[in-house]
């Protein structure tokens, strides 16, 4: 089974990754698809390269030496219009097959789904807005029409029930038309998180952890974590993450922050030191992270949103707070988790291999099959 998965970046050997959760799951696919080859298009690079064993290509080289090569399926993660709508249009006749994987923004409309920016971001600027808008409506109306036209030889894979549901809100594409051609599997979560488990006993350090890769997006709620701790001032707070909240905003003085991004490796080691993952969030596909640390087994507080509730179902060390609380209490939430840990604890594997990218294994057999 011939694979080729065209993503709009990738990450670059010995770098931090771009679009991990691909890197992750093709990862999974040659371990656990033994008759799987994987090649990927990555739309931003130049230069063709090597990483984790898997062949990556540009563009230019898929136009030159690859076009005629026979692939049994084309993979497409987050398609955009920039990149996967135009190589579509020209390339789709090669591929006998083709999935489309959503994930979030790619078919939303970003205004009007991700919470407002904060005042200090330069995104909130009027102009950069009113693009966000006719990009969008561009966007939308482009797959409202190309969609369906591909049905007949496609699949349309959603990362969650809420995903799937946004896809039918902005698209308006008629739920007949992927009726029999639609289907949904979590993201997969990194090997660590299902091999390792959270360490009760170790000695903590912190109450609660924040990790974030972007400390300014609005829908990450770093302002939320931030009131907290003034709200609790009896625990201690850690965040970690790049941004600029902190320039523009007073930091708790129970908060440490530690300008940063961390590997799995690093996030495991602060996780053991501290008591509860602080991970509220304001809007999410499916949120990785937070399956991650869920899974991993530590106690988790986050928002009560549709796709939290989602996706943290059967999870006996979860817990909800709701994001419009003025002022919220984590001390009895605390105690609580910490209790069920104790009492009621057992790894859920929601989230593992076999039932996530195990599931993408089977299907992309199935499909070939037909």
């Amino acid at each position: 089974m011939k694979i080729l998965v065209a993503v709009a970046d990738y990450s670059l050997p010995g770098k931090a990754g771009s679009h991990f959760f691909v890197q992750t799951r093709n990862l999974y696919y040659k371990e656990y698809g033994k008759d799987i080859e994987i090649e990927v298009l990555n739309f931003n690079t130049k230069e063709d390269y090597i990483v984790d064993g898997i062949q990556v290509y540009s563009l230019d080289t898929y136009r030159k030496e690859l076009v005629q090569k026979r692939y049994d399926l084309l993979v497409s993660h987050q398609p955009n219009i920039r990149n996967h709508y135009f190589f579509f249009t020209k390339y789709e006749k090669n591929f006998p097959k083709l999935i489309f994987v959503f994930h979030g923004h790619e078919v939303l409309n970003v205004n009007k789904v991700y919470s407002p920016p904060y005042a200090y971001s330069k995104k909130a600027s009027f102009f950069k807005k009113a693009f966000q808008e006719l990009y969008d409506r561009t966007k939308l109306s482009l797959w409202r029409s190309y969609y369906p036209k591909l049905s007949h030889k496609s699949h349309f894979l959603f990362v969650s029930r809420w995903m799937y549901d946004e896809f039918i809100k902005w698209t308006k594409i008629s739920p007949q038309v992927i009726q029999n051609c639609h289907s949904i599997t979590y993201n997969c979560i990194g090997s660590s998180f299902e091999k390792e488990s959270y360490d009760y006993e170790n000695k903590k350090e912190f109450d609660f952890i924040t990790i974030r890769g972007n400390l300014d997006g609005s829908k990450y709620c770093i302002d939320l974590v931030n009131q907290m701790a003034k709200d609790n001032p009896n625990f201690r707070f850690l965040v970690i993450g790049k941004g600029k909240f902190f320039e523009y905003n007073e930091k708790a003085d129970n908060l440490e922050w530690i300008d940063t991004h961390l590997t799995h490796e690093e996030i495991i080691k602060y996780l053991n030191v501290s008591r509860c993952a602080l991970m509220p969030t304001r809007t999410d596909a499916q949120g990785l992270m937070m399956c991650e640390m869920a899974t991993f087994g530590m106690p988790l507080i986050t928002s009560n949103i549709p796709v939290c509730s989602e996706v943290f179902e059967g999870f006996q060390n979860v817990r909800f707070i709701d994001n419009e609380d003025r002022q919220i209490n984590l001390e009895p939430l605390l105690y609580s988790l910490e209790k069920d840990w104790l009492y009621k604890y057992k790894k859920n594997e929601k989230y593992f291999a076999v039932n996530t990218v195990g599931k993408e294994i089977e299907l992309f057999k199935k499909i070939l099959a037909i």
